[in-house]
């Protein structure tokens, strides 16, 4: 029987309380920080952000989020809506030059019940998919294999969104800033 290693999920497993060196909504802190390329937030506009997925299901899986703490998708203003609507366009158009996808699953999980695991502060998932990238292993091994390591899928973002029209960096391990 072969065996894969994902040794860095140990600390998921383990953990006694989600995002215990965060006080209060990891989606509020992590902005607030000023250590971008540290949290993996890659990209800013002026009322949502560009988060990489910790624990991705494919290489590049990103969620669009807004900077206004809630978990109810009618309670956002129409100016948050739109700026978070055309952030999630601006990821895609990155995300396409930076890994050339065949497609993207892109959704919200409201609420509790939705298998979210932050209920309370809402976000967009946008997971870059290529022909034939589910296999066996997550049927038969209950496994999922990430060809590439977060910080390098980071950098080939990053880079992505410093291309494209209308954005600005201030420095490497800031996140590129966005015109909405």
């Amino acid at each position: 029987m072969d065996r894969l290693y994902a040794p860095w999920r140990i600390e998921w497993i383990r953990r006694e309380e989600r995002n215990a060196e965060v006080d209060g909504c990891v989606f509020c802190a992590l902005p607030a920080e000023g250590t971008d390329r540290t949290n993996r937030l890659v990209a800013r506009s002026e009322h949502a952000f560009v988060l990489l997925n910790n624990y991705p299901y494919n290489p590049g899986h990103a969620m669009v989020i807004p900077y206004e703490h809630t978990g109810e998708y009618r309670d956002l203003t129409d100016e948050v809506l739109l700026d978070h609507a055309r952030l999630k366009a601006r990821t895609f158009e990155a995300l396409e030059a930076a890994f050339e996808p065949d497609g993207f699953n892109a959704g919200l999980n409201l609420g509790e019940g939705s298998g979210g695991s932050i209920a309370g502060h809402l976000h967009t998932h946008v997971v870059p998919r290529w022909a034939g990238d589910t296999n066996f292993m997550p049927v038969v091994g209950d496994a999922k294999v990430i060809v590439e390591a977060v910080d390098d899928t980071y950098d080939a973002l990053r880079s992505a969104f410093t291309a494209q029209e209308g954005t600005t960096t201030e420095d490497e391990d800031a996140a590129v800033l966005v015109d909405s």
